[in-house]
């Protein structure tokens, strides 16, 4: 049997951080955050409770890493050139990507909103997390002030409000909920 390489150790590393966020992330959006303890997630991941702390210092740190993830997923499709300009091509294609994301990924979502409505369980990384929404509203602010909206914050928080209550419909009832309806009834809103 011949030692593994360094990048076969590393691959094995990052394949199983991800099955155990992909396992807590399950735990968690289904669960509940409180209710499920790091052994209940090794157990599930088929890892040692010990090996889960190679990977993550707390449960808090890895649900902090899994809602960052997610988000980050989400902010990729966020001004696509990174030109910190947001222009109308790119609100369209962040419409339309953000509801990809979130029919592909209805149980991060269904974390996320979970997450967002406990105040004890945002808490741990609130300040984070506004800082770095904070971005991108501004960036919506700017847009809608360019589009010489009246009030470009309203229509911002607007906008937002809209999507965030969009995206928490359809993920307590994706079943029942006719989201690719809604989706082009925002982008014409929005054309």
């Amino acid at each position: 049997m011949s030692p593994r390489t360094s990048d076969k150790f590393q691959e094995i590393r990052e394949v199983t951080k991800q099955k155990i966020m992909d396992t807590a992330l399950e735990l968690f959006a289904n669960e509940g955050y409180y209710p499920t303890s790091i052994s209940d997630i090794a157990k599930r991941a088929g890892i040692s409770k010990g090996l889960m702390y190679n990977y993550f210092e707390s449960k808090e740190e890895l649900l902090k890493e899994i809602i960052f993830t997610g988000i980050s997923n989400l902010a990729e499709e966020f001004d696509p050139n990174r030109d910190g300009i947001l222009t109308h091509e790119e609100l369209i294609h962040f419409i339309r990507q953000s509801f990809k994301l979130v029919k592909e990924h209805t149980t991060y979502w269904k974390l996320y909103f979970m997450v967002m409505y406990q105040p004890p369980v945002i808490s741990l990384f609130e300040k984070e997390l506004q800082d770095l929404l904070g971005y991108y509203l501004k960036m919506i602010d700017q847009y809608f002030a360019k589009q010489k909206v009246k009030k470009p914050m309203a229509e911002s928080r607007f906008f937002s409000s809209i999507m965030d209550g969009i995206f928490m419909n359809y993920v307590m009832s994706p079943e029942t909920f006719p989201i690719d309806e809604i989706e082009e009834r925002i982008v014409k809103m929005y054309q």
